[in-house]
């Protein structure tokens, strides 16, 4: 299927940097850099560079202002589906330090992906594929399991809930649970207990990842542990999905919108314990606030 290509006002002298999280799994890095040069092959009319906030280079601090340096405009946009820590301090204190450090360059802050209705078809085209290769591909007896990271961020776990209260109104699955590798709960085993307490014949695991990395690698051996402790239910695991089509459109709306001055809501910064302990402290967040607690993909 062919897309149109969505036109956005940039110039010769503006840079497109894509923001992503960083692993320390190389493979997920590589994925990234990968998205990087397929978009750039679509995109040949944007200039689109990529950093990290960690675990790989370059790093944000340090492409943000060799990006400011070196050009007119930049759009910043990170390639992150929730909103914790790095999409609400780390990010826009970097956008900050190089507007100061290079007045004479525009920068530019998209929001990050969230929880909307180009994920959703993602979702939903990958539990219709899952639900393919089961042997009995019957919604009212297969529950589904919505599996994300995991945040100390209320918000960012408000959004995978929403994401798996859309899922369940827009199909026939009576069971359609949220669960997290980490940080909070429930955790997926808990979860596939309660349903197969319930009844359901088949459960299917959706990751909401976008890409590979050490969290992802072990849901699928949380998975493979499942087959085994439920030998009397099938399980289908799907994979992450940062090379969607609905990915790469949802960076070039965002680029668009930033090219032509479109206005995005504020982040939904209430209730962040990143900027209260940030306020009481007198300075910004630092990984000392977050990593200790957030395992990285």
């Amino acid at each position: 299927m062919n897309h149109p290509i969505m036109p956005v006002a940039t110039a010769a002298n503006d840079t497109t940097l894509i923001v992503g999280h960083g692993s320390r799994e190389a493979s997920g890095n590589d994925e990234i850099r990968d998205f990087a040069a397929q978009w750039r092959a679509r995109r040949p009319d944007l200039r689109i560079e990529l950093c990290f906030i960690e675990f790989a280079p370059p790093g944000l601090n340090a492409a943000l202002l060799d990006a400011a340096r070196t050009s007119r405009r930049v759009l910043v946009v990170p390639l992150i589906l929730n909103a914790a820590g790095h999409v609400k301090m780390e990010i826009p204190e970097a956008v900050e330090q190089a507007r100061l450090a290079h007045p004479q360059a525009e920068i530019l802050l998209a929001p990050h992906l969230s929880a909307c209705d180009p994920v959703l078809a993602i979702l939903k085209r990958r539990l219709r594929g899952a639900m393919h290769a089961l042997d009995m591909p019957d919604p009212t007896t297969t529950g589904v399991v919505l599996l994300g990271r995991g945040s100390s961020d209320r918000g960012a776990n408000g959004d995978m809930a929403k994401m798996a209260r859309w899922l369940q109104e827009e199909g026939d699955h009576e069971l359609v649970d949220l669960a997290f590798t980490g940080i909070t709960w429930p955790r997926l085993e808990k979860v596939v207990q309660r349903q197969v307490l319930l009844g359901v014949r088949q459960v299917v695991v959706l990751p909401y990842y976008l890409y590979t990395g050490t969290l992802v690698q072990r849901i699928h051996r949380q998975v493979e542990h499942l087959r085994g402790q439920y030998p009397q239910v099938r399980f289908a695991a799907t994979s992450h999905f940062g090379f969607e089509q609905e990915i790469f459109e949802l960076m070039e709306q965002r680029v668009a919108d930033l090219a032509a001055g479109v206005p995005d809501s504020r982040l939904p910064c209430d209730g962040c314990s990143y900027r209260e302990i940030a306020h009481d402290h007198g300075h910004g967040h630092s990984h000392a606030y977050t990593h200790a607690e957030v395992q990285p993909a």
